[in-house]
């Protein structure tokens, strides 16, 4: 059966320069370049998925071959035989290359086995390789050659959605382009005239919540606005957007925080429970309550930033979380902040999100009740001690250091507890002597040795010399001994025997 319909995200798709939004910075450098007759020969831009990477290098290969004008040009006609086929994806000179699909180094030998012969229908062939860090380690570097000196008729487009992933040698022989986040305010402009071309009334509060769930991706925003047109046939509004996203609307959101902040648990959970009956997704809650408390945060009095226009929330809205601010601590914001942060692994290994939902809402009331360190320390009587006669401070003991568990016990006593940590884990003494330390260091730390000697001749009273050893003799470190010692006790015997496959994975002194 034919299927004429085409998802708006490719029915929009970007076709020149002109038409590309939210990267500004991109296009006036390409269309200086073509202007200018200064076309690279490697391209690579990287950014978040739906951003206009490969409609951009697809563009790019239409201004170079377009033949409506007798070179390349910064406007593509869009109409010559050679634009319709690059839109289409049909061009012979134009090859796009899924390197999720080719990985291997044979792959890659062939296209560039391809390169040798010229263009047929164009001025130049392109390729464009997408999502380029999927290619394995041997077909990265068989491009490499050919990336930095191909022929003069052969230009490489790359796109990526992890930059970290290519390697620098790769990146080196390209012009690299960072490919921004969409901007909300310029997506609901998209939007809305794509609504209006499509005849679909899209209400303004409708066309924020898709872009700002849209997190800066064209694409995304538009097989939603996609999705709510046909959940809706044609009249999006608020409640179906917010139906269709799962999420609880805002002002229920702002209800939910006070109900929170107030303090009553019985109302908090009555509340948690009629959200979840009315359809939302606990997990898109708990980002909607992360959002607030970011914003309520950053309007908040202390911090004397001002009333933010920039909110996602309605003037009536902003005045109520400003009411609720002057209740509300910035350090309370704070660490309701970071327990939030922190439940958000455990809401998605969680099997019941419920439970573990109102887990949370306990745990964050309490969290507001708590006093701050301040008020505790208000409240606190602090005595002033009755002076005592002024007595001449007794010298400390220099620590005596003949073992390896001397010298950690001393470092311990001094609270020089990085050179502990570092002593006790790395260093295997072959022997101490005369204020002589032989050592064997398994870390290699070249400034433990100056660390070590400083503190011993400073503590000590003596001047120590340290002699390190090239190659181990196999000895225990501290930490090593201390647990062989700990397992060979008959009592820590017993104990590990009541436990199948139990091991020691740490001993503190107490």
């Amino acid at each position: 059966m034919d299927n004429n319909y085409t998802v708006l995200a490719r029915k929009y798709r970007s076709q020149d320069f002109k038409s590309l939004i939210g990267q500004d910075v991109l296009v006036k450098t390409l269309t200086t370049a073509i202007n200018t007759g200064r076309i690279a020969h490697a391209y690579i831009f990287t950014g978040i998925r739906g951003t206009g990477k490969t409609s951009t290098a697809r563009i790019l290969a239409k201004a170079l071959n377009c033949t409506a004008s007798d070179g390349p040009t910064a406007n593509p006609c869009g109409v010559c035989e050679n634009c319709r086929a690059i839109a289409a994806g049909q061009h012979i000179d134009v090859l796009e290359i899924d390197a999720a699909s080719h990985t291997g180094v044979d792959n890659m030998r062939e296209i560039l086995d391809a390169t040798q012969y010229r263009p047929t229908n164009g001025r130049y062939k392109v390729y464009i390789i997408d999502e380029v860090h999927m290619l394995s380690a041997s077909a990265f570097n068989a491009l490499l050659k050919t990336l930095e000196e191909p022929p003069a008729h052969v230009i490489f487009i790359l796109a990526t959605t992890d930059i970290r992933k290519v390697p620098v040698t790769i990146l080196s022989r390209c012009q690299r382009f960072d490919l921004v986040r969409v901007p909300v305010e310029t997506l609901k402009k998209h939007f809305a005239w794509i609504s209006e071309q499509e005849h679909v009334e899209l209400s303004d509060t409708a066309n924020e919540l898709l872009a700002r769930a849209a997190d800066g991706s064209v694409r995304d925003g538009l097989s939603l606005l996609d999705q709510a047109i046909a959940q809706t046939g044609g009249h999006v509004d608020e409640a179906a957007v917010m139906d269709m996203l799962k999420r609880a609307d805002r002002g229920v959101v702002v209800d939910f925080m006070q109900t929170l902040l107030s303090g009553n648990v019985a109302t908090a959970l009555a509340k948690a429970d009629e959200i979840y009956t009315n359809g939302a997704d606990l997990s898109m809650l708990l980002t909607d309550m992360m959002e607030w408390t970011h914003w309520a945060t950053r309007m908040h009095p202390s911090l004397r930033i001002g009333e933010n226009q920039n909110t996602p929330y309605t003037a009536d809205q902003r005045e109520r979380i400003n009411e609720i601010n002057k209740h509300v601590t910035l350090n309370t914001l704070s660490r309701i902040w970071q327990v939030m942060v922190a439940a958000v692994p455990e809401m998605q290994a969680s099997t019941n999100q419920k439970q573990c939902f109102d887990m949370l809402v306990v745990r964050l009331m309490h969290i507001a009740d708590m006093p701050s360190v301040s008020d505790i320390l208000k409240q606190q009587k602090i005595e002033r001690p009755t002076p005592t006669p002024v007595v001449e401070a007794k010298q400390p003991e220099k620590p005596e250091i003949k073992t390896a568990t001397d010298l950690a016990d001393a470092l311990q006593s001094a609270r020089e507890m990085m050179l502990y940590s570092y002593f006790t884990k790395n260093i295997e003494i072959s022997e101490i002597s005369n204020n002589t330390i032989s050592y064997f260091d398994r870390g290699n730390d070249a400034d433990f040795q100056q660390r070590l000697v400083l503190w011993l001749n400073n503590n000590t009273g003596s001047t120590w010399v340290l002699k390190k050893i090239e190659t181990s003799h196999q000895d225990q470190t501290v930490n090593e001994k201390t647990k062989s010692e700990t397992i060979a006790d008959p009592m820590v015997a017993d104990a590990m025997s009541l436990f199948e496959n139990a091991e020691i994975v740490g001993i503190s002194k107490q």
